[in-house]
């Protein structure tokens, strides 16, 4: 569970690793015709192939390259050593290894992917998660809906906060302008997994007016 005492993104990064450990390099995750090694090869190749970088943010003929790098990571590294070097994270040299970046660019990351793999084992439920991560995840919440991986809205689309009062100041977001619209209310984890396109596993409701 995170604390205030480590920052979201190590403590999200150290269950994770926790969890591949535990489960091997062959269980489901919710990326489509991803098991668990490949999930690990991509958290590494993230980590430490910034020449892999463009493919994840970018795509297009960028993601030739990053699908090449990390499918040598899959199939030509150990599992052992592909969940060791997750849970060490990137290496000094790399930008993402220092601590503002990491919070930045990781936590929402390291929610996510942990959430892939908890969610696809049976018997898996949403986690109860302090109030001060939950805020750190709701301010990810445009940032993924912009992302390449989201799905792109064709209407209207309003995001909704629901482990906060109604009308809260920051409690809900338009992400799209649009008719009809459709609003995702639920706390932002929850929401964050939705707009990444997670939409299976997101515990949200969901409304079109």
């Amino acid at each position: 569970m995170p604390t205030s005492a480590v920052p979201v993104s190590q403590s999200e990064r150290a269950a994770l690793a926790d969890l591949l450990e535990q489960l091997g390099p062959d269980q489901p995750t919710c990326c489509e015709g991803w098991a668990t090694q490949d999930m690990a090869a991509h958290l590494v190749v993230r980590d430490r192939r910034p020449d892999a970088m463009p493919g994840f943010v970018l795509g297009g003929p960028f993601a030739r390259w990053t699908d090449k790098v990390h499918g040598r990571a899959r199939d030509h590294q150990d599992f052992a050593r592909l969940v060791a070097e997750v849970r060490s994270g990137p290496p000094a040299w790399v930008p993402t290894a220092w601590p503002v970046l990491d919070r930045l660019v990781n936590t929402a990351e390291m929610v996510i992917h942990h959430e892939d793999v908890r969610r696809a084992q049976p018997g898996w439920a949403p986690r109860e998660l302090p109030r001060q991560v939950q805020d750190q995840l709701w301010k990810s919440v445009p940032l993924l809906a912009r992302g390449g991986a989201a799905p792109r809205p064709t209407a209207g689309l309003l995001v909704q906060r629901s482990d906060v009062p109604d009308g809260s100041a920051g409690s809900e977001r338009r992400l799209h302008d649009g008719e009809p619209t459709t609003t995702v209310t639920g706390a932002p984890l929850e929401v964050l997994l939705w707009v990444s396109g997670r939409r299976e596993v997101a515990c949200v409701d969901l409304t079109v007016d």
